[in-house]
């Protein structure tokens, strides 16, 4: 289950920062404000991963 997991949170995370880099392309941004997108993106998605895979340990405990 941690493998599958694992797999499909990397997964997640290619698409979010593939999403990101064309947007920071698109707006033109700096590159240190292109580093602030990315990392707040980054926590955020993180932070929501391990919600999603504590709730679904709890529903299968």
């Amino acid at each position: 289950m941690l493998i599958m997991y694992l797999l499909f949170a990397a997964f997640v995370l290619f698409i979010f920062n593939s999403l990101t880099d064309r947007f920071c392309k698109k707006m033109e941004m700096e590159i240190l404000k292109q580093r602030k997108v990315f990392r707040t993106i980054n926590i955020m998605i993180l932070i929501l991963l391990v919600c999603s895979y504590l709730r679904v340990l709890n529903v299968m405990a």
